[in-house]
């Protein structure tokens, strides 16, 4: 029977209930975190409590357990699916409340979790690259902090997936920022470049990546392009904690570079899977 977290205990899929005045139901006011396992192993699983307690403190928001009684709880959900190969979702929200706008000043945060069974993106993806679109970034001023209000994001990701797309890269004010649910970072001249954190989610992998491109030496740039200059680089790949590195080949059905994945991506694609490798242990 599938498990899931609630509030401290372990209970069936079907039993978990909520209150309807939860205020991540009413108000969106709750963050989130995705977490993946490799071979029974949380990776990067401090990088994630870091950005989940940020954004608690940002909002106000009680993070009612420690670090390590998160990890404990997601290995006995690991446990009960009997899964290696897994990906989390951890969510806090400010719990239940006479529907106000105010913060409650006193509350109970509601703490849900639950793991699926993942696998690596397919190798043709790897291989032949994705094709994406571009939309208008219109989401709001807390995109540095991962909260619950996604509907600008589901707006774009499904005008992507009815014209046939991967994904979308959002422009805000004729830049391109990320797209709906991972980085995005293009190549000019052997460059690297990506949004620089500024209103954009602070993602992980993205973090990972410019750390290994500055680690062999690649040059990095965190600046702001004009969506034409993107569109027209080299290359272009996208980063996430589930999709991990995926090259994009043509966007808004124009072909990125040469039409195939770049060089560039390759090389970082390698070594971002050899981290994954030593840490853990695939």
């Amino acid at each position: 029977m599938n498990t899931v977290f609630l509030n401290g205990q372990f209970v069936p899929y079907e039993e978990a209930c909520i209150s309807p005045e939860d205020r991540g139901f009413l108000f969106a006011d709750g963050i989130y975190e995705v977490m993946r396992v490799y071979n029974g192993s949380l990776f990067r699983f401090e990088d994630h409590m870091a950005r989940l307690r940020f954004g608690g403190t940002t909002l106000d928001l009680r993070i009612p357990y420690t670090d390590e009684a998160f990890r404990d709880f997601i290995h006995q959900l690991l446990a009960h699916h009997d899964l290696c190969e897994a990906s989390v979702y951890l969510q806090v929200t400010r719990g239940a409340s006479p529907r106000r706008h105010p913060f409650p000043e006193e509350y109970d945060p509601t703490v849900f979790m639950m793991v699926r069974s993942v696998s690596a993106p397919e190798q043709a993806i790897i291989e032949q690259g994705v094709d994406v679109i571009t939309h208008p970034d219109n989401r709001g001023g807390l995109c540095y902090i991962k909260t619950l209000n996604l509907l600008a994001n589901c707006i774009a990701m499904t005008k992507a997936e009815a014209q046939g797309a991967y994904e979308a890269l959002l422009v805000r004010n004729g830049f391109v920022t990320e797209a709906t649910a991972r980085s995005a970072f293009c190549v000019i001249d052997n460059r690297i470049y990506t949004y620089p954190l500024a209103n954009i989610l602070p993602s992980i992998t993205r973090k990972q990546v410019l750390a290994i491109a500055r680690d062999a030496g690649s040059p990095v740039v965190e600046q702001a392009l004009p969506v034409d200059t993107y569109i027209n680089a080299d290359e272009i790949f996208l980063g996430g904690t589930l999709c991990e590195l995926v090259p994009v080949v043509r966007v808004d059905k124009k072909p990125v570079g040469s039409g195939v994945p770049g060089p560039v991506f390759q090389k970082v694609h390698s070594a971002f899977m050899q981290l994954i490798a030593e840490e853990c242990g695939t």
